[in-house]
């Protein structure tokens, strides 16, 4: 077993469980840029590690009610079936089409910072409701959408759905956004992962190195998920996916990294200036008021 392996998947099997994020999104790009692992059998085993966890922590969310039943349904009707193409195009690419899925997975990667944060600015609007009010026609295409990435790129599944979900469905908690994008990621990751065995691009030995620290990660990050801000934790997953998002397309480490740094400080510093800000003119508001009266 690859220690050095088993530790990415821990720390994607936390970032996942905590958020519902990061899996493909962080365990693909640091496969191939810090192990040497090639895209496509970095693709392909991350699914099919992914194929093993994701049912884990999906597992504590449905134990816990955290879960939209409607709105998996409607994903998995839009999702699989392009799941199934997007994993039979890559094993098609061929290695000589490698480098061109790294930067597409490069540029996933960068799709998904640029969520995360979305979602972070637009999560202060949303209600503690169960978000029943279902849209099925771009509930559907969101699912094609992302089953169509996942496929190719292992990219998407908890990284780019849970901000769209968000977008559609603003009465969702966010227990319910993560809940519910786990259980629907179960059968989409199964169907690419699949698809990926019979291409026969998939390290069994790369899978059980993953395996090995995901699992405990991933149910762990669930468990503490309703204790842990998760402010905090995806400011630095944001960080993370803007340096290997960044490296994937073809910047120098140092660009990379210092790209990472800047984003983490912006997520850092700018929400409690905002709310600094806002409180101010409460009060500024709430003094006129007074004064008025």
């Amino acid at each position: 077993m690859d220690l050095g392996v088993a530790a990415t998947g821990l720390l994607t099997g936390l970032m996942v469980g905590v958020t519902g994020m990061g899996g493909g999104a962080l365990t693909m790009p640091l496969l191939t840029l810090v192990f040497g692992v090639p895209p496509l059998a970095a693709v392909s085993s991350d699914l099919v590690a992914a194929a093993v966890m994701k049912p884990l922590g999906a597992a504590v969310h449905l134990r816990r009610r955290t879960v939209q039943p409607k709105l998996v349904g409607w994903l998995c009707l839009g999702s699989l079936p392009c799941a199934a193409a997007g994993s039979l195009l890559a094993g098609s690419l061929g290695s000589g089409a490698e480098s061109v899925l790294k930067e597409i997975v490069g540029g996933a990667v960068l799709l998904a910072a640029i969520t995360l944060f979305a979602r972070m600015l637009l999560s202060r609007r949303t209600s503690t409701s169960d978000g029943t009010r279902v849209r099925p026609a771009p509930t559907v295409l969101l699912g094609a959408v992302a089953g169509l990435v996942v496929g190719t790129t292992s990219v998407g599944s908890g990284s780019i759905i849970i901000v769209v979900l968000l977008l559609l469905n603003r009465g969702l908690s966010s227990a319910r956004l993560v809940g519910t994008d786990l259980v629907q990621a179960v059968p989409l990751v199964l169907v690419s992962a699949i698809g990926h065995l019979f291409a026969g691009d998939v390290h069994i030995g790369l899978v059980g190195s993953l395996l090995a620290g995901s699992i405990p990660g991933v149910l762990v990050g669930s468990l503490i998920s309703a204790r842990v801000p998760d402010r905090p934790v995806r400011v630095l997953l944001g960080g993370m996916l803007v340096t290997t998002g960044l490296m994937m397309v073809g910047a120098d480490v140092l660009p990379g990294v210092s790209a990472g740094l800047l984003v983490v400080l912006l997520g850092a510093v700018i929400p409690p200036l905002r709310n600094a800000m806002s409180s101010r003119r409460e009060t500024a508001a709430s003094d006129h008021r007074e004064v008025v009266g």
